[in-house]
């Protein structure tokens, strides 16, 4: 027996089957929506290891275990299978930026050897699992941007080895949990834009290698803790928008924080001294709160802060003179306090400013002169104060400047014409002075002029004829002066102009017609000066009310509703004779006028107009005339011109309509788009948008210049562009090799024209389908974005044959999907692929591959010039604009639209990015400062919510500044 026994003994053991990870995997695919076939690689009958080989899975050499699971950016939808419990090798999971939903499934808390946790940006509810304690290995915990909900786990205390927890922007309530101030490991905790209420516990200084401590933007109460001084090892404090009260303790000053962040909650108290010896700042944000006292003078040593944020307080007394030592401002705002006194000269030393903001406070005195040495400066605002004296023709100086207002002020003497010589600025507001003399003529030089106000002064003489030169002027108000003379017949040349107010002056003459050609005019105000004549009423002059023309009594016409023709009764000598001899000549042109209108009117009844069919009752199709260039062409015209919309006229296709080149009878060239759809179901909401988009002037949107529908067809007639479009170029049949300077250009050109949509027209305009296809190029190639207005009629019309889908695939933003709404975020997003098509030259979609996903997948391989499009890869001195501009993609395309940018913002980075903008880049943090790589985003920025973690892809980290602030390349 005992033989027996050492015999069964001595056999060999079986080995143990190794488990079928792949079937793990697969089971795991399941339940995921993968609607891009992004895991076609995932091969069911694959054996041994293959499974190693698939996409987004790393294996140990040696043991052939599953360690890494990356699937992020591929756009899966579903959830996560509680199978990944099975997985007991893996160390990273990474299934971020896509829109996962459902919960975190408990037996995540069986990967056993985890130590990075990423699932950040999907849409994840639930609770956070209790069962993430259990991994002893895990270091970084990523679930930012989804819609977890319930309370913070204390247990997360218990994981021994935890550096990064980021739950920020979720649902999460209740308070911190006063456990995890107990961790020695802790590095970064980020729990901002949540529901966190409580107060802030005096433990946090406990954390002794925390780094970053974010909760803005929550409910937290009380007061800051008086021991906050204690928290040495603090790189970054954001505590802004909670509900903070009390004061600023005063030992937050012996903190060495590069971003120390207060603004939006309700501190009172005065600004301590000893902020001054933070050396580290970057940024020193303590605005919008209810501050008191003076600011302090210590804060000049602050030379290596380049944002300092301290509007909306009550701060009194001067502005320090200390302030100019700090050589590395780009951003002082001041705005909004009580302030007195003088604004210091010493300003002066600050050459890389770029947005100073004094406005709303009680400052008197000059404007010094020696602001022109802010040769970065591109924004001065100082409008609401006491300032006196005149205007600084040294203003000449700062080329860069776009945005200047002085007004409500106390300023004197003339204008001076230098500031004509401001060729980038974009908004000058002198209004609510005291300022005299003639409007200079040197103003129709600025050629980027947008907005002019001087209103509410007392200058006189003409309105100089040349501001006939800004064609691209939106609003000019020149009201409440004692201006002279005519109005200027050239208005008539400014197409883009939306207001002009030119009310309460000493104006005399008629209203030219010419002003019927502002067809972007919606506000008119006229009144109260010494004007006469007939009121026009061509065109958009039919909208104005007596309002715009009141108090001119030598005004007539239906607009006021006195007729014109009235005489005096009693005409005598030679007077009467010359009186006679031209109503005689009146009469005689009424008889010939009647004549020719009954000719007229018979000729109508024969050929009037059916509403219903859009035909007159000759049978030919009315066309709606939107701009005198199509003026004096029929139907029947448009017909004979295109041999009846000839095939040899074809210049495009596009999914709902067909181009054609006609060349009017005046020689001019224009394109007519013919759609596929009728709109029979919807032809009133289709021509009261057409008549909109009729209306909006831009240098950079093209021209709708009328409109034809009817059964027959329905005929959109646009302004002809030279060289097709930016597809064609990049993509088509005319594909020529564009230079970077080229196609920075026409970026900058259409987002101009999407900046106006969003922010200038009223109502503002989405356009709903940003493409490349969409922008069109003329014979100087520059950008014209068009068939805005436009896209929600053309895919309603498709819904009634089809699914309602709207946007483009590839350019559609992936909230679509999620809300089936577009709004000015979702152009946005469109923008971003197209930036990115200009610097790749890839398609947005090209063989089922979407272009963002594979820029987002390449990112963390190869670096930025390899993705680069080889035609301008050898501009190596355009690198770094570049490397910014594929930021600036990558944050056009950001899954939640929250962290996009606006339009208006985009326009401002892509103006840094030319040679002539003069920026310079963000200064080097201080010497004695350092950060790991996951706090590059913060240390750099104005606590912005739409900041992510993210791994750099190339070797520098580029910053630029952006949309008033600067941001890393690891925004991505």
């Amino acid at each position: 027996m005992v033989f027996s026994w050492l015999l069964q003994a001595a056999q060999p053991i079986a080995p143990v089957e190794p488990p079928n990870e792949g079937q793990m995997l697969l089971e795991l695919k399941t339940s995921l929506k993968d609607l891009g076939n992004e895991l076609y690689t995932w091969d069911e009958t694959a054996a041994g290891n293959q499974h190693c080989y698939w996409r987004g899975i790393t294996c140990d050499n040696a043991t052939l275990r599953v360690t890494g699971l990356n699937l992020s950016s591929l756009n899966f939808s579903g959830e996560l299978s509680p199978a990944i419990g099975k997985l007991k090798s893996l160390l990273t999971i990474d299934l971020s930026h896509n829109m996962l939903s459902g919960q975190i499934p408990d037996e995540i808390g069986d990967c056993s050897s985890l130590q990075v946790l990423d699932l950040s940006y999907n849409e994840i509810g639930g609770d956070i699992p209790f069962s993430l304690s259990k991994l002893k290995y895990l270091e970084t915990i990523l679930l930012k941007g989804n819609r977890l909900s319930g309370l913070i786990p204390s247990t997360l205390s218990q994981l021994p080895n935890l550096q990064v927890l980021d739950l920020a922007d979720n649902l999460l309530t209740g308070e911190i949990p006063s456990l995890l101030f107990w961790s020695e490991t802790l590095q970064y905790l980020g729990l901002r834009q949540n529901f966190l209420t409580g107060q802030l516990s005096p433990e946090i200084c406990r954390m002794s290698n925390l780094a970053l401590f974010d909760v803005g933007s929550n409910n937290l109460t009380g007061t800051i803790p008086d021991n906050i001084g204690n928290c040495s090892s603090f790189e970054v404090l954001i505590l802004g928008r909670n509900r903070l009260t009390g004061t600023i303790p005063y030992n937050i000053g012996f903190l060495q924080v590069a971003t120390l962040s207060l603004q939006g909650n309700m501190l009172t108290g005065t600004i301590p001294e000893v902020i001054g010896l933070m050396q580290a700042l970057v940024i020193l944000d303590l605005s919008d709160n209810h501050l008191q006292g003076t600011i302090p003078a210590g804060l000049g040593n602050l030379t290596y802060t380049n944002k300092l944020y301290l509007q909306g307080n009550y701060l009194s007394g001067s502005i320090p003179l200390e302030l100019g030592n700090m050589t590395h401002l780009q951003y002082l705002q001041l705005n909004d306090n009580n302030l007195t006194g003088h604004i210091p000269s010493e300003l002066r030393k600050l050459d890389e400013l770029f947005e100073l903001n004094l406005s709303d406070n009680q400052l008197e005195g000059t404007i010094p002169d020696g602001l022109r040495s802010c040769i970065s400066l591109t924004s001065f605002d100082a409008h609401g104060n006491h300032l006196t004296g005149m205007i600084p023709s040294a203003f000449k100086d700062i080329i860069s400047l776009a945005y200047l207002n002085l007004s409500n002020n106390r300023l004197q003497g003339g204008i001076p014409a230098e500031l004509g010589h401001i060729r980038n600025l974009d908004t000058l507001d002198l209004s609510k002075n005291f300022l005299t003399g003639h409007i200079p003529t040197a103003f129709g030089d600025l050629e980027h002029l947008l907005i002019l106000d001087l209103s509410r002064n007392k200058l006189s003489g003409l309105i100089p004829v040349e501001f006939g030169n800004l064609r691209d002027i939106t609003r000019i108000d020149l009201s409440y002066n004692q201006l002279m003379g005519h109005i200027p017949d050239e208005f008539g040349q400014l197409q883009e102009l939306y207001s002009l107010f030119l009310n309460s002056n000493n104006l005399s003459g008629t209203i030219p017609q010419e002003l019927t050609n502002c067809l972007s005019l919606t506000a008119l105000n006229l009144s109260y000066n010494h004007l006469s004549g007939e009121i026009p009423t061509a065109r958009n002059f039919t909208r104005f009310t007596i309002e715009s023309f009141r108090g001119n009594k030598d005004l007539c016409g239906m607009n006021i509703g006195f007729e014109c023709g009235h005489y005096s009764p009693h005409p005598t000598g030679i007077k009467a004779k010359n009186l006679y001899l031209g109503l005689g000549l009146s009469g005689t042109i009424c008889v010939l006028g009647i004549l020719a209108w009954w000719l007229w009117k018979s000729n109508q009844q024969q050929c009037e107009f059916d509403s219903d069919t859009g035909k007159t009752s000759q049978g030919f199709p009315r066309i709606i005339t939107l701009h005198m260039d199509l003026a004096g062409h029929s139907y029947d015209d448009i017909m004979r011109l295109t041999d009846n919309l000839g095939q040899k006229h074809v210049i495009g296709f596009g999914a709902s309509s067909t181009v054609y080149k006609c060349t009017l009878k005046s020689g001019k060239t224009v394109a007519v788009k013919k759609l596929y759809n009728h709109y029979q179901q919807n032809t009133q909401e289709f021509e009261a948008e057409l008549d909109t988009v009729g209306r909006i002037k831009h240098r950079n949107l093209v021209s709708l210049l009328g409109y034809s529908l009817s059964p027959q067809g329905n005929l959109l007639f646009y302004d002809f562009m030279e060289n097709g479009s930016l597809w064609d170029l990049l993509h088509g049949s005319r594909k020529m090799k564009l230079d970077w300077d080229l196609r920075l250009n026409i970026a900058l050109g259409a987002a101009k024209g999407l900046a106006y949509l969003h922010h200038d027209c009223n109502p503002r305009i989405v356009h709903r389908d940003v493409k490349s296809s969409n922008i069109l190029l003329d014979e100087g190639f520059e950008a014209h974005l068009t068939d805005f207005g436009i896209a929600k009629s053309i895919s309603l019309a498709k819904a009634h044959t089809s699914t309602l889908v709207m946007g483009t695939i590839g350019y559609i933003d992936p909230e679509y999907a999620r809300t089936s709404r577009l709004n000015e975020k979702s152009d946005v997003y469109s923008f971003g692929v197209v930036l990115l098509e200009l610097l790749t030259g890839r398609k947005a979609v090209d063989d089922d591959i979407n272009l963002h996903q594979w820029v987002l997948s390449m990112q963390t391989s190869v670096s930025v010039m390899e993705m680069i499009d080889p035609i301008i890869r050898d501009s190596e001195s355009e690198f770094a604009a570049m490397s910014k501009t594929l930021q600036l993609a990558l944050l056009c395309t950001k899954k939640h639209p929250s962290a996009r940018p606006t339009m208006y913002d985009v326009v401002r980075v892509l103006l840094t990015l030319f040679p002539a903008a003069n920026t310079k880049p963000a200064v080097p943090v201080h010497k004695g400062f350092s950060c790991p790589r996951y706090l590059d985003e913060y240390k750099d920025s104005r606590s912005k919510d739409d900041l992510t973690l993210g791994s750099s892809s190339t070797s520098a980290n580029h910053l630029f500044v952006t949309f008033g602030e600067v941001i890393s390349e690891n925004t991505v």
